[in-house]
């Protein structure tokens, strides 16, 4: 628990004073806050914002469009330029150019990503709109649904099965509410919460607060009402329930993996240009810029922005196809996505599920078996689940609902045990002519706990076959796909129960339930393994309806795996098993997240469909969580993506618009960075060879800037059928790789030009070769013209290589870009170009250049297509891959 002391004494003092102190001290009416008094606690205590999130605000976005790494190295840049050009030169030398141009890079740069921050702002506002947490308030007389953030300490709350604790709450009503703390504490068991006022001194740890519900905790059933005490950072646990959501770190490690690369590049290729150009220049403060703007050079500076373009932009397309992701980096996830988990209920089947048979101990149609089963499940506050809406349909059937309702009436609740989710049973106590615990659950379980059975109103000892005779019943029914529970009950004297009372049970009968596959499962399933995505089936039902339903979906059930012999193997055998079998049966809600846990570490990026409370930890376990609009609010809230639709179709869309966002990211990333390495080494050479620079720093950064302009279009590029049919890997394993061979081709024509300018073009311009000229004039003019020529030659191959290497096929006649990535790089050709003409490219040194020159650069582009299509193919042929 955090360790302060203020938050202590205020938990402890509530949790050892009555109701009415509290109402007392916080001035809460019988109506609840009013809007003055909700203002008043919000300015005191705080708003009820998660702690370590910051506020998303228009000034948080604005600091992170402009500080960043690369933004940082543009500032010094500035700077020092400023120092030598302004403040250390003579006043007939005083040169802003230099500086004007960096700072308005660096405006540029900062005021594109800002726009699209704000963009992705108002698209995750109006997502958290869509799925956030409500919670029932009193307000001003009259109980309303608000947002969980809208919460202030003092407002009177109240919480049902399903709900996420959004504060640290005092209960002064409860019934029946039990809680799961495992997502904030780590602990599995479900704790009851009582409205009891306890005595000081007693409470030591979070579990002995029996009065307190805490942030983060999940209502596992039962009814609880309360003053809130403390929000947000100012809870007990202080967001330690967000961190588990947001510990999905599949994005962040393949980012970071990225930028290693570029980092072990720059660490290499940096200091030798700054030798290199110190040695030969003798200039070193000169040199140490230009090594700077290499540093940016090499790395793409626009790639925080591209990235979020291209995952806004998956996120925008999915959420017209029923599906809301809520965080874009879960986009990622769907890119490289190679095996999705799913419970069986509800995804694989109908969802509506029917109860087919209700019979005694021998197979008989018993009426005793189905009352006692309604007054199980009429009575259990747990989250509702399909079984006991099946049962409970029964009294709408003809002629039967006075007959229910006077059985409620004459079997009132006494008392309730939670749904046990390790031994799949719940249990209720009712009155009548005697008290009597009724409880229903798995087949196995129930009749594990009974040492009688009922026949004919006869209780019978059960002897040593027992199993037998039961499964002699049970296995044609669960051969056929359906559900089979078993039904027991036990006399009590008294008016409470516990979990320990859940032994020597008097076994009834059974209840046999239908859930047919849905229609489309089939080809959901089909189409699935046709994106080479695997299906693992994860659910808790008996082995039997597993595999029966998987194999009329043409889901591979040889090996199944249940969930006591998981829990029989050693880690070694687990890894091995879990990887080789595609069904999962009998599991408990730990054991799902436990095979989640497995599967990531054996390689896989995996997802996680489900939307009952039982498949909360296995969806905070997975890569990317998926649910449904549908399910319960800890589910949603725990989740990554919300499906509008319970339907794997959707869900292969999205794993579509995924690996379009992922690939079309691909492109940007490798592209680009493979063009500046080439730029690059071009420059160390070129830097040992001239007798200037070939290219100023500023000249260098704007080339990279106007680039990086240019690739803003790629998120709405078209991408090959072929090139997401299959996960893509979101790392930089590869991307060495693809910069070492593809970087130094452009090299090769960039040393032919640097020939040709300093041999050719501007002696004969200027009238002489370099060191022949006299005059500071003309060889200010040469400098000029070469670094004209070069700029424009790296800028003319960066940007046509891009339509070349965006596609493994021939571009423009087997593969076409979209008309925005066509008309953004003509369109910047020709802008860029025509800049060298214009006065504001005679302040960064740029000139206009003769019409040979365009000849020439016509045939060294030419030239320089072909040899990069020769070496697409051998790169393919070799490594098998291109994006």
């Amino acid at each position: 628990m955090k360790e302060d002391r203020a938050i202590h004494r205020r938990i402890s003092e509530y949790a050892c004073a009555e109701p009415q102190t509290l109402r007392r001290d916080f001035q809460i009416t019988s109506e609840g806050y009013d809007p003055w008094q909700v203002e008043d606690s919000r300015r005191r205590w705080g708003a009820n914002v998660v702690a370590g999130r910051r506020a998303d605000t228009v000034l948080y976005r604005l600091r992170r469009a402009f500080v960043t790494p690369f933004s940082m190295i543009l500032l010094v840049l500035a700077a020092i330029s400023f120092v030598t050009d302004v403040l250390l030169a003579s006043n007939f030398s005083r040169n802003l150019t230099t500086v004007f141009i960096v700072l308005g890079m660096l405006l540029i740069s900062g005021a594109v990503r800002f726009v699209q921050e704000l963009r992705a702002k108002r698209v995750a506002d109006h997502l958290t709109g869509m799925i956030a947490t409500r919670v029932r308030v009193l307000r001003a007389g009259r109980w309303t649904e608000l947002c969980s953030t809208e919460l202030v300490v003092g407002d009177r709350v109240r919480l049902a099965a399903g709900d996420r604790v959004p504060a640290d709450i005092r209960l002064t009503e409860a019934k029946d509410l039990f809680v799961s703390q495992s997502v904030i504490t780590g602990e599995s068991g479900v704790l009851e919460k009582r409205a009891v006022t306890l005595r000081p001194g007693t409470a030591k740890t979070a579990a002995d607060y029996e009065n307190i519900a805490f942030l983060g905790s999940t209502v596992m059933g039962g009814f609880g009402e309360g003053i809130v005490l403390a929000v947000g950072a100012d809870t007990v646990y202080g967001g330690f329930s967000a961190a588990g959501a947001e510990r999905k770190n599949g994005f962040d490690r393949g980012a970071n993996s990225i930028a290693w690369v570029l980092i072990r590049f720059m660490a290499v290729l940096v200091p030798v240009v700054f030798a290199a150009c110190g040695l030969t220049k003798g200039n070193w403060l000169s040199a140490f810029l230009f090594a700077l703007s290499v540093a940016v050079g090499l790395t793409p500076e626009l790639l925080p922005m591209v990235v979020n373009a291209c995952l806004a932009k998956g996120c925008a397309a999915m959420g017209k196809k029923q599906t809301v992701v809520k965080t874009i980096n879960a986009m990622q996830g769907f890119g490289s996505m190679d095996l999705l988990c799913v419970d069986k209920t509800g995804t694989l089947t109908g969802d509506v599920v029917a109860l087919e048979y209700y019979m005694d101990v021998l197979g008989n149609e018993s009426g005793r078996v189905l009352e006692l089963a309604y007054l199980n499940s009429l009575y259990h506050t747990g989250v509702q689940n399909h079984l006991d809406d099946a049962i409970l349909r029964c009294r709408d059937m003809p002629g039967q609902q006075e007959r229910f309702e006077s059985l409620a009436r004459r079997c009132p609740k006494l008392d309730e045990l939670p749904f046990d989710y390790e031994r799949r049973l719940a249990g209720v106590l009712v009155g009548g002519k005697e008290n009597l615990l009724i409880v229903k659950g798995s087949l196995d379980e129930v009749c594990r706990l009974c040492s009688h059975v009922e026949y004919k109103g006869q209780r019978l000892p059960m002897g040593p076959d027992a199993a037998a005779s039961v499964h002699a019943v049970a296995d044609e029914m669960l051969e056929d796909g359906m559900k089979v529970l078993a039904v027991a009950c036990k006399p009590m004297e008294g008016r409470t129960a516990r979990p320990e009372d859940v032994q020597e049970l008097t076994l009834l009968g059974y209840l046999a339930f239908f859930d047919a596959p849905k229609k489309t499962a089939a080809a959901a399933v089909a189409r699935l393994r046709e994106l080479h995505v695997g299906v693992r089936v994860l659910t808790g039902d008996q082995k039997s309806v597993a595999v029966s339903i998987c194999r009329r979906l043409g889901i591979d059930a040889e090996q199944v795996l249940t969930g006591p012999e998981l829990e029989s193997l050693n880690e070694n055998d687990a890894t091995m098993r879990i990887e080789r079998t595609a069904v999962f049966a009998e599991l408990s809600p730990k054991q799902k997240a436990r095979v989640v846990a497995v599967l990531r570490a054996n390689g896989h990026t995996v997802g996680f469909l489900g939307d009952g409370m039982n498949d909360l930890p296995a969806i905070l376990e997975s890569d990317v969580g998926i649910s449904v609009d549908t399910a319960a609010q800890a589910v949603k809230e725990g989740a990554d993506v919300i499906l509008l639709k319970k339907d794997l179709n959707v869900l292969g869309e999205g794993i579509l618009e995924g690996r379009r966002a992922f690939c079309n990211l691909s492109k940007y990333i490798r592209i680009t960075a493979s063009s500046n390495f080439g730029n690059i080494v071009s420059i160390v050479i070129a830097s040992v060879l001239l007798p200037f620079f070939p290219m100023t720093a500023v000249q260098l950064l704007l080339l990279n800037l106007l680039y990086d302009l240019l690739c803003l279009a790629l998120p709405w590029d078209q991408v090959d059928p072929e090139a997401c049919a299959r996960p893509l890997e979101w790392s930089g394993r590869t991307l060495g790789r693809f910069m070492r061979f593809f970087g130094p081709l452009s090299s090769i024509f960039d040393l032919l030009t640097f020939a040709w300018l300093f041999f050719v073009l501007c002696p004969a311009v200027c009238g002489g070769g370099f060191f022949q000229l006299a005059q500071e004039a003309q060889r200010l003019r040469f400098i000029a013209l070469f670094q004209t020529g070069w700029f424009l030659e790296s800028m003319w191959t960066q940007v046509l290589i891009l339509h070349l290497l965006r596609t493994a096929k021939a571009p423009f006649l087997q593969s076409r870009p979209s008309r925005p990535v066509m008309l953004v790089t003509g369109l910047g050709i020709v802008l860029f170009t025509g800049l060298t003409f214009t006065p504001l490219g005679r302040l960064i040194g740029l000139t206009a250049l003769p019409p040979v020159y365009f000849a020439f650069l016509a045939v060294m582009v030419a030239l320089y297509l072909l040899l990069v299509s020769l070496a697409k193919g051998l790169y393919r042929k070799k490594y098998r891959e291109l994006i």
